[in-house]
């Protein structure tokens, strides 16, 4: 480690907060409802709860676990717990009962922060939690305390402002855990350190464009990822955070016009939900709005719809493991005068890295060599960078394989096209094999997003006698259609190879995560129950 001299100092994302307060210190930092803290206010709660937190018992190495939604606590957990040299364990708070326990004892969490809309349910297994050395309520949507322990704002006024001071020794010590979705076994805690969340911020900050008067509204999750490193991006710019609690399109729109929101981040099915809403409600927006958007490739046709109501829409590409983001498809002026389909198509790559980055390729994933840039050849994205975990906590094993070659693996299948954009195909357990061929479940629920009468649609492998397995689209319809299958599997043979095609088509909800992503895991142990098949 380096010590602190005249020309090194420790990057952490806390420092932001210090800067803007100086910069910014009556400007409005934090709105929620009728609610807004200045900079120099939001300091004062984030440094009552980290001499609260401290006097519980706090220090370097603890962690702190928070089920919280998109309301100013969660954001002020972002930098009391750091400062104290603590790590933040965000928690899904789509979760059951007995998962968060398992994340809460797997993390080894000292102090539990839970907002009373899931304390109630996390009540049940309190018996389990016995490493917990206290509760503190959020009473944001009632006055219940359903945990042992005080209330939040209680808590904050009980506790001092004096200023809390970064006592980390090293930059690259953990900042937070985050936990993946599990949906191969239990989800495993993804240790984040201070130096890539530090520029992996400031990356946000170049790519999307932030500026001191944006305002940028919480449509997504803080518990993913820490918001995309979002949490101390908008802070380093002196920006405006608009916290929600409920992501609905409603409530976003009302939003977005009372606020002036500018920007804002949302997963594929968060956008067709506001198109939907748009196109069924006659919307327009009257400003710019900037969204970036992730989690799943996006079909251009969403990414379309989106633009004809007048928001810009950039795709960026990452996982958990490398704080949110790693990619982005950055715009070229070359692309300006093609069509409105084609310049979807375009921004529906995942593109090139981030600045802050730098290091993504498409490989082989047995020999580790690049594939052909020739936008056909599919292999595995790797990627390496500040911004790369440090690893699984307490999973050795399975950081060593997520690291082997000196690169970190993916799991997704991608081209790398000629400009050196990279193209998802798919993930490497949902890529259908049907007699020897190659089959894109992304290629095909692209085209099946062009069809007026499909919404939603996410496509699986199914057994098959003569081909093994074959493609078969599961749909949500657009309100008020009523489809046929065989009408659907024509239209898709009309668009793509023959083979290629769904065999079968089934309507009705899909399964999700808390932050929008298809379960397809759920579908393929319906459909593949019996059968030899992995469905993982």
């Amino acid at each position: 480690m380096l010590e602190r001299s005249v020309n090194y100092e420790i990057l952490s994302p806390t420092n932001f907060l210090d800067r803007s307060v100086k910069v910014y210190p009556d400007k409005t930092a934090v709105i929620y409802g009728d609610k807004s803290f200045t900079w120099t206010g939001f300091q004062e709660r984030v440094f009552r709860l980290a001499n609260g937190l401290k006097a519980l018992g706090v220090g370097p190495g603890d962690k702190v676990a928070f089920i919280c939604p998109n309301t100013p606590p969660m954001l002020e957990a972002h930098y009391s717990v750091p400062l104290l040299g603590a790590a933040l364990v965000s928690i899904n708070i789509r979760l059951s009962a007995n998962e968060m326990s398992y994340i809460i004892n797997h993390s080894d969490a000292k102090v539990v922060v839970a907002d009373n809309e899931f304390g109630n349910m996390l009540s049940s297994v309190v018996p389990e939690l016995t490493a917990v050395k206290a509760f503190i309520n959020i009473c944001d949507i009632d006055d219940s305390m359903p945990l042992d322990g005080p209330e939040y704002e209680r808590f904050l006024a009980d506790s001092p402002t004096d200023p809390v001071a970064l006592v980390i020794e090293d930059e690259r010590e953990v900042l937070a855990l985050n936990y993946t979705s599990g949906t191969t076994g239990r989800p495993k805690g993804v240790m984040y350190h201070h130096r890539g969340a530090y520029l992996n911020a400031l990356g946000e900050l170049l790519e999307f464009k932030i500026n001191p008067d944006s305002k940028y509204l919480w449509t997504l999750p803080m518990f993913h990822c820490n918001g995309w490193c979002f949490t101390w991006g908008i802070t380093a710019m002196g920006a405006t955070h608009v916290c929600l609690r409920k992501v609905d399109p409603v409530e976003i729109y009302r939003i977005i016009a009372e606020v002036g929101v500018t920007h804002l981040c949302a997963a594929p099915t968060i956008l067709i939900g506001m198109s939907v809403f748009a196109k069924e409600n006659n919307v327009r927006l009257s400003n710019s709005l900037e969204i970036m958007t992730a989690g799943a490739p996006p079909a251009p046709m969403v990414i379309q719809n989106m633009e004809n109501i007048g928001a810009n829409i950039t795709q960026t590409y990452g996982l958990t493991e490398v704080f949110g983001p790693h990619s982005v498809c950055q715009w070229q002026d070359k692309w300006d005068d093609l069509s409105p389909m084609a310049r979807a198509g375009i921004k529906a790559r995942q593109g090139v890295a981030y600045i802050v980055a730098e290091h993504m390729d498409v490989v082989d994933p047995e020999t580790m060599e690049p594939v052909p840039r020739d936008g056909t050849t599919m292999g595995e994205i790797v990627m390496r960078g500040n911004n790369v975990m440090l690893g699984y906590y307490k999973d050795a094993e399975a950081s060593t394989e997520a690291f082997r070659g000196g690169w970190f693996h993916s799991g997704d299948l991608a081209v790398m096209h000629p400009d050196n954009y990279v193209q998802i195909m798919d993930r490497k357990k949902d890529i259908i094999i049907s007699g020897g061929e190659n089959i894109s479940t992304v290629e095909i629920e692209n085209v099946l997003y062009t069809h007026p009468d499909v919404m939603e649609v996410a496509v699986i492998s199914v057994p098959d006698e003569k081909w093994g397995e074959v493609p078969k689209a599961f749909i949500v319809p657009r309100a008020g259609t009523n489809p046929d299958p065989a009408q659907i599997i024509a239209y898709c043979k009309e668009k793509m190879a023959r083979f290629k095609a769904p065999k079968s088509i089934e309507f009705g909800p899909l399964p999700k995560t808390a932050t929008g992503k298809l379960q397809k895991f759920k579908l393929r142990e319906k459909e593949w129950e019996g059968h030899d098949r992995m469905v993982n």
